[in-house]
């Protein structure tokens, strides 16, 4: 079971990973992405705080400008927010489809988002799929592989602390309060 504190852990370079030849954008390239957009689909959203998508969530709407959606068709609510079965139920096109799903299922999601309109799909960190990234190339999207949204956002702007990921900004895990003096 992979935990929130996991899903945002330090991504690896696509020079680590034998056999990625696709190369996503730069770092000014997705700070660009992330000011253009006004909305972001979570999709894969989960009810359970022990999941990454629910860390991200609300970090999001607590953190961010963006108008937050939640996609999950076994869900009616999370955060008290609706929730959607899918990308076309939306009220309004994401600019960014955020993606906590399995790989098989990511070539799928990437055309939902082409035919939504979206502007930009997400893949969470340890998402690594080209099929994904060509579908979505292919229908006019920006593509981001191998990076969350949460650490992206904060580190654009001002929200990852000097002292490192573990300051209570970016992990969910809790802060142990020493007795000592």
């Amino acid at each position: 079971m992979q935990g929130a504190g996991d899903a945002c852990a330090v991504p690896a370079t696509p020079g680590e990973t034998p056999g990625r030849t696709w190369q996503g954008p730069s770092a000014p390239e997705r700070l660009a992405i992330l000011r253009r957009a006004r909305s972001i689909a979570i999709v894969g959203a989960s009810t359970n705080p022990a999941r990454a998508s629910y860390f991200v969530s609300t970090y999001l709407l607590s953190s961010s400008p963006y108008e937050v959606y939640f996609v999950n068709p076994r869900a009616t609510e999370i955060l008290g927010r609706p929730a959607y079965a899918s990308l076309a139920d939306l009220p309004e096109v994401p600019d960014i489809v955020d993606v906590f799903r399995k790989d098989a299922d990511l070539p799928g999601v990437a055309q939902e988002a082409v035919d939504a309109g979206a502007r930009t799909l997400w893949l969470q960190l340890g998402s690594w799929n080209e099929e994904a990234a060509a579908i979505a190339e292919a229908g006019g999207l920006d593509v981001v592989m191998d990076r969350c949204v949460k650490i992206e956002h904060a580190r654009f702007h001002g929200g990852l602390h000097l002292a490192g990921f573990n300051t209570g900004e970016i992990t969910s895990r809790k802060q142990r309060v020493s007795g000592r003096g």
